[in-house]
């Protein structure tokens, strides 16, 4: 069942979204070459509570961290660990706080000193086919036509999306109905609703093509990582990784892990 939000509850959305924002912005300017992920988690959570929230990853289903950092191959879930980050890596963060009973839910994919133009334009293509996404969201309109939107934009940019996992509902849960996949037809699906709240999260694989040109057969497609908890590219492709939380308003939405 999808849940639908009050004024007060979505005004304590934006207010923990607005915090999460802040924290993100606190990680983006930490990472760099010859940071640990350990050590950008251990800022997450020191974060978190000097803000007066919770982390709304750490023991869920017994992941062991605070932040997921998911580095190159590695789409989500990635666990902090000693590995030092170095130029020409990509990595995504991916952080969620629950604030006076409500959870937010936000990922960024950053670039790690200098990278090249195709993975420059992979993380970009991410970012933007969030927001086309977003711009489907209005009462009226359906599930599917931010899956379609964002398909049809990563799709028409040559990378693909990842089939296996999904956005979601969120509130008082982490995780709440509807699930919404990054694939899609238009018009299908739940009819989207004032009040209802959202977590958009487009995941995008670099691979497509191997170097004779033809598709590889393991485009997109995902497996479990070693440490059980990660997900990553079966062909060992480069992926990115962007997240927002978003209410829904009388004519359209409002995105509450946004600073400004």
């Amino acid at each position: 069942m999808i849940t639908i939000k009050s004024e007060k509850e979505i005004e304590i959305m934006r207010e923990g979204g607005k915090m999460l924002a802040g924290i993100m912005e606190e990680l983006r300017k930490k990472v760099q070459p010859g940071i640990t992920t350990k050590e950008l988690d251990r800022v997450a959570e020191t974060l978190i509570f000097k803000s007066g929230a919770e982390p709304a990853f750490k023991g869920y289903e017994n992941f062991p961290a605070t932040l997921c950092t998911s580095l190159n191959q590695v789409v989500v879930h990635g666990v902090p660990s000693n590995y030092k980050l170095k130029s020409g890596d990509i990595l995504s963060l991916d952080l969620g706080i629950k604030y006076k009973g409500f959870f937010s839910d936000m990922a960024i994919t950053i670039a790690v000193g200098k990278i090249d133009s195709e993975t420059n334009k992979l993380i970009k293509v991410t970012e933007r086919s969030l927001r086309e996404g977003i711009k489907a969201i209005r009462p009226g309109n359906h599930i599917g036509d931010i899956s379609f939107a964002i398909q049809k934009y990563v799709e028409s940019r040559g990378f693909k999306v990842v089939r296996e996992l999904c956005g979601h509902g969120i509130g008082r849960e982490l995780h709440e109905d509807p699930q919404i996949l990054n694939y899609g037809k238009k018009h299908t699906g739940p009819e989207i609703k004032e009040g209802m709240v959202f977590c958009l999260e487009p995941m995008v694989t670099m691979g497509d093509c191997r170097p004779d040109g033809r598709a590889s057969p393991l485009a997109g497609q995902i497996k479990k990582s070693p440490d059980g908890f990660g997900w990553e590219t079966k062909d060992g492709s480069l992926s990115a990784h962007f997240e927002h939380t978003i209410a829904v308003t009388k004519t359209g939405y409002q995105i509450l892990t946004e600073l400004k």
